[in-house]
């Protein structure tokens, strides 16, 4: 039985909506917040605005010490989703979304009928910097996203635009993209047609498969355009409103499935990682599908 604190409460659609539907609250997460998840950057800014907290950098305790600052008494941490693993017998499911591997392959010795795996978890242990006192700290900047380097990382390789419609703004075929040369924002749709590729829908040619279901196509291009608006807005692109006209022409009246939520959580923050290879790793990270 999960503890009240190991209990998901993030209503992560309201927060994804919210987050696509108001002006600059993105870019503001991400130059917050950019050592952390994308899911955990809009998690943390809305935190900071619901509780009337300064918006900064954000630590846990002990980080905070170590940087010469104390938390003042009193002050109450903000939730961020962590990592987690544990481990489980083979016979036993894993619960909905976790990362399963087997303990052997990491050069473990454990029972051959054990496995493990990475549950995610919402913890409040995190302090945002109004929230302390102590010695000056120099806020960190996320580092310049470099479209080669993102294309290297996730092994998607773009050809040369040879569709004849002059519709056509770009698009995916396994893990190649192209982008129309005279394309309305090239930078939009390139983030598009990258995402059509992480989140799988691309996985066999023409069947558009993922997880071995056919998702259909309203949502691949609800998937795709989020995380084309997460990736924008995050490095201070425009095109947020042309974004919110695609995804309601193809959401309608309809809501975002969580599952797709996640999902898109999970891809725009590999899209951006993916651009910044140099960088550390975060603390912290979204819920995994």
């Amino acid at each position: 039985m999960p503890t009240a604190t190991e209990r998901r409460s993030v209503d992560w659609t309201a927060l994804l909506i919210d987050a696509v539907n108001k002006p600059g609250l993105v870019s503001s997460a991400y130059r917050l917040f950019c050592r952390y998840s994308v899911g955990n950057q809009i998690l943390a800014l809305f935190q900071c605005l619901f509780r009337n907290i300064e918006p900064g950098p954000i630590h846990t305790y002990r980080g905070w010490l170590k940087l010469g600052r104390q938390v003042r008494k009193g002050e109450k941490a903000i939730t961020l989703v962590m990592p987690v693993q544990v481990k489980r017998k083979r016979h036993e499911p894993a619960p909905e979304g976790a990362i399963v591997e087997n303990d052997s392959s990491a050069g473990h010795c454990v029972n051959a009928g054990d496995m493990k795996f990475t549950k995610f978890i919402e913890r409040p242990f995190w302090f945002v910097l109004s929230q302390t006192d102590g010695e000056p700290v120099q806020p960190e900047t996320a580092s310049e996203w470099d479209e080669i380097d993102a294309l290297q990382a996730l092994n998607i390789e773009r050809v040369p635009f040879s569709q004849t419609d002059g519709n056509c703004q770009g698009y995916a075929n396994g893990r190649q993209i192209a982008v129309s040369p005279i394309a309305f924002m090239p930078h939009r749709t390139l983030f598009h047609e990258v995402a059509h590729v992480e989140l799988g829908h691309t996985a066999k040619s023409m069947g558009l498969v993922d997880h071995g279901e056919t998702t259909p196509r309203d949502i691949r291009e609800v998937e795709a355009e989020c995380v084309a608006l997460i990736c924008s807005a995050s490095l201070g692109l425009p095109g947020e409103e042309f974004s919110r006209g695609y995804i309601q022409h193809w959401l309608r009246t309809e809501t975002i499935p969580e599952r797709s939520v996640q999902r898109i959580f999970k891809a725009a923050d590999s899209i951006l990682r993916a651009g910044r290879p140099q960088e550390i790793p975060a603390e912290a990270d979204v819920p995994a599908v």
